[in-house]
């Protein structure tokens, strides 16, 4: 064996790979990219006017772009850079989860209503007639063979 094989060997047994944890919550460092320009964009910005009254701080996407690349880039050795886009990643989703969470409105179930497959109203069984939802509804029952649809949509020109 050659002296590089050797030492290719002992660093794989002394040095195991450290997988970072959450790593599957880090996108593609394109979709950071992105979602930086778009967030920069003149329609971004004249949207985020209207609806906030100022520009939104797009810096985080810019962060979570460089982190991706560096952590990419170093074939995942670059645990810390790893670790920002995971941690950005969590505070995204937990911000898109207070809404939910802070609903006060809706009250939440842990099972669906007992009555929800009952039968519809007869007034929308009645509009429903003879409709193009109630023939493909009619085939899936297996009340009604399917149609076979033998149209060419080839055009030549």
């Amino acid at each position: 064996m050659s002296k590089g094989a050797d030492d290719l060997s002992q660093n794989t047994s002394e040095n195991p790979v450290t997988i970072l944890k959450d790593s599957w919550s880090i996108r593609p460092c394109s979709v950071y990219k992105d979602e930086y320009d778009d967030c920069t964009s003149i329609k971004a910005r004249f949207h985020q006017y209207f609806i906030y009254g100022e520009s939104v701080d797009c810096s985080q996407w810019k962060k979570d772009y460089d982190n991706c690349e560096r952590y990419v880039n170093s074939n995942g050795n670059d645990l810390s850079s790893g670790e920002a886009v995971v941690r950005s990643e969590a505070e995204r989703r937990q911000k898109r989860m207070d809404a939910y969470y802070g609903n006060n409105t809706w009250k939440k179930r842990d099972n669906p209503p007992e009555d929800w497959s009952k039968p519809l109203p007869e007034w929308l069984t009645k509009k429903n007639e003879n409709t193009f939802l109630e023939l493909k509804q009619m085939e899936l029952d297996g009340r009604k063979p399917v149609e076979e649809i033998n149209k060419s949509y080839c055009a030549i020109m």
